[in-house]
This record gives C-alpha cells, sequence and structure tokens, in this order.
C-alpha cells in the first residue's frame, strides 16, 4: 500500500515480510486429517457422527459445562443461548414475533456484533453497557446502573474480549441480585479462567447459558462451527432440536416450533476434535507473544490490553496496544475511511496498522463499540455515569464517560497469530518503534 511520506520515511530499510503474516490464523497439527478422513471413509459428512460426540463430549468435560450442542458456528450458539433464556424468561413466542419483543436486553459494548444481534433476531433491543478500563470489558458498575434505570430487564449477555475473563463473580452476582440471566459470550475465551470466589472456573461455563467459537481465527479452530454449553439437558436437548429445523418424531415432516439448520458437520467436528488436544499448547503459545511484545514496548507511550492476574488467566487471543493520550497524534475516523497526520514522538492507531499493512503484516482496529455501529444508535448506551447518550453541550465544557469509545479511538490488535516467528515479531515490534520516531 501507499504510505504518506512521512511514515514511509519513518520506515526507510525495513523489508516488507514475503509471506503475509496474519492476526491469527489457523494452526494444524495432522491430528485433524485423520478424524476428517475418517468421517468421509465412513461415509458420516452429514450432521451426525462420532467426531460430533466426541466434540460435545471433550469440550464439556474440559470446560465444566454438563453438556454440549455442536453447532455451525459460535453465532448460532450465540442465538440459541439468547433464546432459550428467553424462553424461560417470558415463554414460547409466536414464530413471526421472537422471544424477546417488545423487551430489553444489556449487552456488552465493545465485542464483535455476533454478540448481540441475536437479541434482535429475536425481537428484542439491546441495551449497551460501557466498558471498564482495567478489562476491556462490561463494566460491573455500569450494569447497576443500567438495573437502576431499566429495573424490568432480566437478561445480560456478556463477552469476554480479545480472550480476557470478564469480572463474573461482579457480574454474575449483579445478575443474581436482580433475577436476571446470563449469556456468556466465550467465543473469543475458550481455555481462560477466571475466579469465582475460591475456585478457578473456564470461561463458557459460568454463564446460564454459554458459547464458544471455533472459527477459523480463534485459538483452536474447526474452520467453522461452535458450541452451546448448558448444565441442563432439557436445553441442550431443545438446542438439538432447534438447530434440526425443530423436527418432530413423525413419518412426515412435522414441525411445531420454530428451527434452524445450525447443526455442526461431522466433518467440521473432526477438525475441532484435532485441535482440542492442543488448545493448552496454543494458549501458552499465544500468552509468549502477549508477553513479547509487552516486554519490547517498555518505555513507549503505550500499554497492552489488561487484566488482573490475581482474579482471570486469558487465553491472549490477541494482543492489542493502546496509545497513551499524550501521545496520540491526530486521527479521524468516517464510516468507511480516515485521515491522520504525523507529529514528532506520536502515532496514531491507523499510521501503525498501515505501517504493518506496508510491511505485509495484518492488524486490525480495536472493535468499534456498538452503541456507535450505525445499526445500534437508536438504542440505548449506559456508563457507569447514567445514561451515555445526549451528554454533549455546546454551552458546558466537558461531556460523559464513553470509556469503548476511547479504546476504539487510541487501540488497535497487534499481529497475534501463534506460528509468528521472532524475527516476524522483531519486525512488528520495530515497525510500532518507528512510528513513535524511535530507530
Amino acid at each position: 500500500m501507499k504510505l504518506n511520506p512521512t511514515t514511509a520515511a519513518k520506515l526507510a530499510g525495513l523489508e516488507p515480510l514475503r509471506e503475509r503474516l496474519w492476526l491469527s490464523s489457523p494452526t494444524m497439527h495432522g491430528e485433524e486429517q485423520r478424524w476428517v478422513d475418517e468421517a468421509i471413509r465412513t461415509n458420516w459428512v452429514s450432521t451426525v457422527g462420532e467426531n460430533i460426540d466426541e466434540v460435545e463430549r471433550l469440550a464439556a468435560e474440559r470446560v465444566g459445562a454438563k453438556h454440549a450442542v455442536g453447532l455451525s458456528c459460535g453465532t448460532a450458539a450465540l442465538h440459541l443461548a439468547t433464546r432459550l433464556a428467553a424462553e424461560r424468561l417470558y415463554g414460547q413466542a409466536r414464530p413471526h414475533e421472537g422471544t424477546l419483543a417488545g423487551r430489553r436486553a444489556f449487552c456488552s459494548d465493545v465485542t464483535f456484533d455476533a454478540s448481540v444481534n441475536p437479541v434482535a433476531y429475536e425481537g428484542g433491543e439491546a441495551v449497551f453497557v460501557d466498558t471498564e478500563r482495567d478489562s476491556w470489558n462490561m463494566d460491573p458498575a455500569a450494569l447497576e446502573r443500567a438495573f437502576a434505570l431499566y429495573p424490568d430487564v432480566r437478561l445480560v449477555v456478556v463477552a469476554h474480549l480479545y480472550g480476557t475473563p470478564a469480572k463474573m463473580d461482579k457480574i454474575r452476582a449483579i445478575c443474581d441480585a436482580h433475577d436476571a440471566l446470563l449469556v456468556e459470550d466465550a467465543a473469543e475465551s475458550l481455555g481462560a479462567r477466571c475466579r469465582l470466589g475460591e475456585a478457578w472456573v473456564e470461561t463458557g461455563a459460568i454463564g446460564d447459558y454459554n458459547a464458544v467459537s471455533f472459527n477459523g481465527n480463534k485459538v483452536i479452530t474447526g474452520s467453522a462451527g461452535g458450541l452451546l454449553l448448558t448444565d441442563s439437558k432439557a436445553d441442550a436437548d431443545r438446542a438439538r432440536k432447534w438447530s434440526t429445523q425443530a423436527r418432530e418424531a413423525a413419518p412426515w415432516y412435522q414441525h411445531e416450533e420454530l428451527g434452524y439448520n445450525y447443526r455442526m458437520s461431522n466433518v467440521v467436528a473432526g477438525v475441532v476434535r484435532g485441535q482440542l488436544p492442543h488448545l493448552d499448547e496454543h494458549v501458552a503459545q499465544k500468552r509468549a507473544i502477549y508477553e513479547r511484545y509487552r516486554d519490547a514496548f517498555a518505555g513507549l507511550p503505550v500499554s497492552m490490553n489488561p487484566y488482573d492476574p490475581e482474579a482471570c488467566e486469558p487465553n491472549f487471543w490477541l494482543s492489542c496496544l493502546l496509545i497513551d493520550e499524550e501521545a496520540m497524534a491526530p486521527m479521524v475516523r468516517g464510516e468507511r475511511d480516515y485521515l491522520y497526520t504525523c507529529e514528532p514522538g506520536k502515532s496514531s492507531p491507523q499510521e501503525i496498522l498501515d505501517a504493518l499493512a506496508s510491511l505485509n503484516c495484518e492488524g486490525r482496529p480495536v472493535w468499534k463499540p456498538m452503541h456507535l455501529q450505525p445499526v445500534y444508535r437508536a438504542n440505548a448506551f449506559v456508563t457507569r455515569e447514567g445514561s451515555g447518550r445526549g451528554t454533549t453541550n455546546a454551552y458546558i465544557a466537558g461531556g460523559g464517560q464513553d470509556v469503548g469509545a476511547d479504546l476504539f479511538r487510541r487501540g488497535l490488535c497487534l499481529p497475534s497469530d501463534n506460528k509468528m516467528t521472532h524475527a516476524q515479531q522483531d519486525l512488528v515490534v520495530e515497525c510500532v518503534r518507528r512510528c513513535f520516531g524511535e530507530a
């Protein structure tokens, strides 16, 4: 790509990588081929088979849930988790209405939209809860304020951003105090743990309904696929029924509930089955990448995505960078384009991302908060101070706190591929340092 002259001058002498360095790509080991070949050899290439059964058993055992349901993707798992929670709260809906019709749900604000879209699929309205700075996840204080503003809400959807667990001890307690159900989006955090009281618990087993993803960029992958995790056999059975078009036990196609084509393929499950034994290995590699970045950036006006080692053990899916406010060069973003300028000793996420791209390295902005997305701009947004909408004033200086918007403005995701060599990571580090004018 064509860089502006100032940034290009900063990178003088750095050679682009011949092969693309990805943000986070699949890492295969060989066992995956064995189980895929077994599915093909035995002709079990549909949505039933031994691979699916084993993935469900092994994943439930690992995470600590009693039941797992293999599905086509993490989004499908989140949708069924949301529907199960909503039916438990409000009863079965008519097919054209959705189980959350006329209802609100509290949702993480800084997340991928797959976390919150199922609320809309079910006819509900997401109320976005602001982020806290020390975990980049849902702020428990803002969640308490949200319940004060909307005391009728009884469903909370929380995501673990970039593999760092949210403060689930506090969030779980708040939900229990308000008689609310909790959907846990662990799509990015498989293998991560957090402390609940004296016990360490894996993400994916903390909510009333939980979802993980095996998308191609996750810590382990099936190229696709996901799991719904629950301690309720009845709910697991219901999810399996819904995921196969809600077919009834009749000689013909009989349907008494709305269903979906959401079941996991036995071929995809073969890939996941071969990946599961390598989960801890991949997490250790991701941790090493994070720690190497952290040490290499010492002295720069930046920080990494934070976590409290006394309260959680992330899976370090993505290593992220946050530029200190005083080191931010001017940058503006529109809906699809951006502009930035260069100042001595300063940089911006977009300058760094452009510089990385010129070296054939993939980076990404921090997720844009849901309350800033065009599709959700009419939805409520709550901070720990109250409503986060309409807090600016032409005649009074200042404005309300918006942590998520600030993280989006100053943050970026660095290449975090667990196959990355030290030489490749050194190039990323050197690129970042030069963007701040350090040779």
